[in-house]
């Protein structure tokens, strides 16, 4: 029924111990023992080719020293139980199905390009940052982008300017407490004060919210109607 290791059963052909094929070997399965791996060995790689019935090969899987190559036409990671695609790689795209992506190394993610996704969300009890430390930040949606901390701070930092600018609606901000820092104050001109406040007039506290016609804003000391237009010389130089 063989010859040494060689068998011939009512299966096919078994083989018992390490074989060594000199020439090619052509057959329809190979299967290992009950309960034992199935070893493929090569002092160099080991290549398995798919061919179609005119010969061409149309798959390729090369496992080497180096690396594991892959070429066909479609590269796919199904998982054990329900044959669900966990990985995918065609021409046009490459497809992760699985419930989470994770990226573990120091430096993050690298994309080129656009990155297109509904929700961006940081681990939990993590802060979650978009930062450009070289050019801009853009997020762009045809239908609106909302940003929401639901249990935390809101912060935009800039090194230069800060636009909030609307083509066809508005800018509305809703909060108990809206402050502006930093805002210049308009002075009075000499032809509109003809005397200078006296040592003992109350200090300044009430001041009125003013707009140049560029769109800056500053504060002028308020008084029974606006003081606007009397302490608008700040616009001239800004």
């Amino acid at each position: 029924d063989g010859m040494g290791n060689l068998r011939v059963t009512k299966k096919g052909i078994r083989l018992e111990g390490i074989s060594e094929f000199l020439l090619p070997l052509y057959v329809k399965e190979i299967h290992s023992r009950k309960d034992s791996p199935l070893v493929l060995q090569s002092d160099r790689n080991v290549t398995v080719n798919a061919r179609n019935h005119m010969g061409q090969l149309t798959g390729q899987l090369t496992v080497g020293a180096d690396a594991v190559e892959a070429q066909c036409k479609r590269f796919e990671v199904r998982a054990s139980e329900g044959g669900k695609v966990l990985f995918s790689a065609d021409e046009d795209e490459i497809v992760i199905g699985a419930d989470r992506l994770k990226v573990t190394g120091t430096e993050g993610a690298v994309f080129g390009h656009s990155v297109e996704t509904p929700h961006i969300r940081a681990e939990p009890s993590q802060d979650l940052k978009l930062e450009s430390p070289t050019r801009s930040l853009v997020m762009e949606a045809p239908r609106g982008v909302q940003v929401n901390a639901a249990a935390g701070d809101l912060k935009a930092t800039c090194r230069k300017e800060l636009h909030l600018q609307s083509t066809e609606g508005e800018i509305f901000l809703n909060a108990d407490t809206i402050r502006l820092g930093n805002l210049p104050v308009g002075s009075f001109s000499s032809s509109s004060s003809s005397s200078s406040p006296s040592s003992s007039a109350p200090r300044q506290t009430i001041y009125e919210l003013c707009v140049c016609p560029n769109g800056k804003l500053y504060l002028s000391p308020a008084g029974a109607g606006s003081t606007c237009q009397s302490s608008s010389n700040i616009c001239l130089w800004s």
